[in-house]
């Protein structure tokens, strides 16, 4: 597997890893109708690629698949970090979480701070992210929960965790 800067040829198949993952959690999780909120079928293209030419995502390749995609914001916001549903388990989110940390570090930011859903709390609190608040975010007629959480990069706080 390869970590890569963001090809602008690869919107299409970036919208379809989110949308495909978002649907395979499991319904006892998130309800098909919150799936559908979250991730609306078909994915809207033009939104994605748009995004995508902002937020020039870091993503993962195996072959010629993405198989995973992370997008750092300079003011150290994580907004998302998405494993291709075929591709999970196999350690492509904590990799492309500490290739983040590490250009976080080369950026002087000095903490991550994300919104995770249900199913990625416990992934970010194994990874030394601490949850700050529980919230509750209306999307698309329905209510949705995540959770606000954020990671100290000062040295201090960075060992025994993803630290380089």
């Amino acid at each position: 597997m390869e970590i890569k800067q963001y090809n602008s040829v690869n919107y299409e198949e970036i919208a379809d890893l989110f949308h495909d993952s978002v649907h395979a959690i499991d319904s006892a999780v998130y309800s098909e109708e919150e799936k559908e909120a979250w991730a609306p079928t078909p994915p809207d293209y033009k939104f994605w690629k748009q995004r995508l030419e902002t937020k020039k995502p870091f993503v993962a390749v195996k072959g010629e698949v993405i198989v995973g995609f992370i997008e750092l914001e300079s003011n150290g916001h994580i907004d998302c970090l998405y494993v291709h549903k075929d591709h999970q388990g196999q350690g492509i989110a904590s990799s492309l979480l500490k290739y983040a940390l590490h250009s976080a570090l080369d950026m002087d930011i000095n903490e991550l701070h994300l919104a995770a859903s249900k199913i990625a709390k416990p992934f970010f609190t194994q990874h030394g992210f601490i949850v700050r608040q529980s919230n509750q975010v209306k999307l698309r007629g329905q209510t949705l929960v995540n959770y606000s959480m954020s990671l100290s990069l000062k040295p201090e706080s960075l060992s025994g965790q993803i630290a380089p």
